[in-house]
């Protein structure tokens, strides 16, 4: 674990200094965005054309909602102690919960224009994952 350090120099626990950890590079929100859109569109890719051209909207502010509510969640939630999580009222509590709302609404619409196999395909491919 770091304790503090200058200059990118930190000193760990242990007393030894490095140049932290290495960690896995974040990806930007527009990447995030991007990928949840191509995860979306895979799912309708089957859809013919004009259906297609529907969803397309529906799938980008899905994309979008799911990243920011993940974003907004991890603003809401506080560690109080060492075992002790919970989350705050604030402006981003209120957004959280409207999005939720306007999101599962989104997913609700987009999950009604998937093709009835591949709907029951999902709902067997989750019930193997419980």
């Amino acid at each position: 674990m770091r304790t503090g350090g200058v200059g990118g120099v930190v000193r760990r626990r242990n007393g030894k200094r490095g140049k932290g950890m290495a960690t896995k590079k974040e990806k930007t929100k527009e990447q995030r965005i991007k990928t949840e859109k191509t995860r979306l569109k895979g799912i309708f890719k089957d859809l013919d054309e004009n259906k297609r051209k529907l969803v397309t909207p529906l799938i980008e502010k899905a994309a979008f909602m799911s990243i920011e509510l993940d974003d907004l969640q991890a603003k809401l939630e506080y560690q109080n102690g060492q075992n002790q999580w919970g989350t705050k009222k604030s402006p981003e509590a209120e957004t959280y919960i409207a999005l939720s709302k306007n999101y599962a609404a989104v997913i609700k619409q987009l999950t009604e224009l998937v093709p009835a196999a591949k709907r029951k395909t999902s709902r067997l491919a989750a019930l193997r994952e419980e």
